[in-house]
């Protein structure tokens, strides 16, 4: 075991929108971190795939990671260990929850819970996390868009002429469709904006130490049990153990609930912080359908998301509870989460050779359908023994199917329409649910509220049960919008930098 002889303000464990944000904040404000990050840095040619061997290969699965269903079977999740975490494979759509997102919000399926704070408190940090990851799009076209002080930094990017026309029919069709709020950079290599891109490299690099092949094994208590002396770390095959300040985990909601479990001690037998055995607990992992349509002429298959449609966010003519948010999936061939998830092509993927994949793929239009869910206490992430054990049950599955029949409806409509010829009118749109590998929005296992008891980290995002200890992912929300949590991951990074600073300057 080798022990780290320099002692760091902060040491944050997760390099993805929570972990490299906070890093790059708190370096600029003059403060020493260190970085633990459990992959390396993810080759230039792993980034952006855009090529049929997208759906071919498991590209995107940690080499040897199983995790265990509620069924007892192992499954290979979809995450990115990597500088930069999932944000490396994520479609860099950052959206604003809304408003009433941050309020008792009746659903469906019962009522999602309130934040400690709302909307207007995180405001100011989404003004910042815009900037910060050149958030390019157009205020005041989507009807439920949140209040704003001002308009985006950056234009909207082009859409190809294709979605253009099909934009044009579902505005004949009385849909209000937006630009999606795009991260994205300068580089024509690497387009996508992402954590390492506007996190780390953006940060004070003579105060920032980053350790890559550093997996986080468990935190070490000093005797009162409520402080964290020590980050016991394998590195690359070597145990180490580092010292700070502060420890901030950001290794998102499956394994930073993992780290609190597997750092039981005699004054913590159920894992740290988790006097409520809350940690782990109420994890929410939004519903995602996508639904395909048939393109009436070939594309490239070959393109980033670009439209979202809200006109059933709070419900439509028929229900007045929220049913969730649509957008265009990517190209075919370069959504990464398409293709993991759609049923509909896993089967044909490995049967037809690359040259009918390809032609498939160009014509085809991608949807993606979002529907929130609720907390219970039953879906949760725990330990058996070392094994990751995931017990999951989507809710609020009444909305969701609304939602995804609606949506068919209004493909149909626009189909039938005789000026959109971008489309054919098909009498099925083949769809799929996403698998429970797919945990990039997954979120809730360490969530934030006042009372000790049914929480895991206060407003600010300290643990209740230990003095120096922080969480800064999305497993500390306690509701799950429809919208992604990566801009609200952002934004509360920047929160959470300003907080850390001003408690190690008193």
């Amino acid at each position: 075991m080798i022990i780290d002889d320099r002692h760091y303000d902060i040491i944050i464990v997760g390099s993805g929108a929570g972990g490299g944000t906070l890093a790059g904040a708190l370096t600029r404000q003059g403060r020493s971190v260190l970085l633990l990050e459990r992959g390396a840095a993810m080759a230039l040619s792993d980034q952006n795939v855009a090529d049929v061997d997208l759906l071919r290969k498991d590209r995107y699965h940690p080499k040897d990671e199983r995790w265990f269903g509620p069924d007892g079977d192992p499954f290979a999740p979809q995450t990115s260990y990597s500088l930069g975490g999932n944000t490396k494979i994520w479609g860099a759509v950052l959206e604003r929850m809304r408003e009433q997102d941050f309020g008792d919000l009746p659903l469906q399926g019962g009522v999602s819970p309130a934040w400690p704070f709302d909307y207007a408190h995180l405001a100011p940090y989404y003004d910042q996390a815009e900037t910060l990851y050149r958030v390019h799009g157009q205020a005041h076209v989507d009807p439920t868009e949140p209040s704003r002080r001002k308009d985006f930094d950056h234009a909207p990017r082009p859409v190809v002429p294709f979605l253009e026309q099909l934009r044009e029919g579902l505005q004949r069709h009385g849909c209000k469709p937006y630009d999606l709020p795009l991260s994205w950079s300068e580089s024509e290599e690497d387009p996508s904006g992402d954590a390492q891109l506007f996190g780390l490299d953006n940060a004070e690099q003579s105060k920032l130490d980053i350790r890559t092949m550093a997996k986080v094994l468990r935190l070490h208590v000093n005797p009162s049990g409520r402080e964290v002396k020590r980050v016991e770390t394998d590195v690359d095959g070597e145990i180490w153990l580092f010292s700070s300040d502060l420890v901030v985990l950001a290794a998102g909601a499956i394994n930073t609930p993992v780290i609190l479990l597997r750092s039981g001690s005699e004054r913590h037998p159920r894992g740290l912080s988790n006097k409520s055995d809350q940690v782990g607990r109420n994890l929410m992992n939004i519903q995602l359908t996508s639904i395909l349509q048939r393109s009436a002429e070939a594309n490239s298959g070959r393109y980033a998301r670009s439209l979202g449609i809200n006109d059933y966010y709070w419900g439509d003519k028929n229900v007045n509870f929220p049913l969730g948010h649509i957008q265009s999936a990517g190209g075919v061939l370069q959504d990464a989460l398409f293709a993991e998830s759609p049923p509909v092509l896993s089967l044909i993927s490995k049967l037809i050779p690359d040259f009918g994949l390809e032609r498939l793929a160009s014509r085809s239009v991608a949807w993606w359908a979002m529907t929130e869910v609720l907390p219970d206490a039953e879906n949760k992430v725990w330990l058996n023994k070392e094994q990751i054990r995931i017990n999951y049950l989507h809710n609020n599955l009444e909305a969701h199917d609304r939602l995804v029949y609606r949506w068919i409806d209004t493909l149909k409509s626009v189909e039938a329409d005789p000026v959109t010829k971008v489309v054919t009118s098909e009498p099925v749109h083949p769809r799929g649910e996403a698998p429970l590998s797919v945990v990039g929005y997954a979120c809730g296992t360490c969530r934030m509220g006042e009372d000790p008891v049914a929480s895991v980290v206060d407003a600010d995002g300290k643990c209740h049960e230990l003095e120096n200890v922080y969480i800064s992912d999305n497993s500390v929300f306690p509701s799950c919008p429809s919208v992604g949590p990566g801009l609200t991951t952002i934004a509360m990074a920047l929160r959470m930098a300003e907080t850390l600073h001003q408690r190690l300057q008193h």
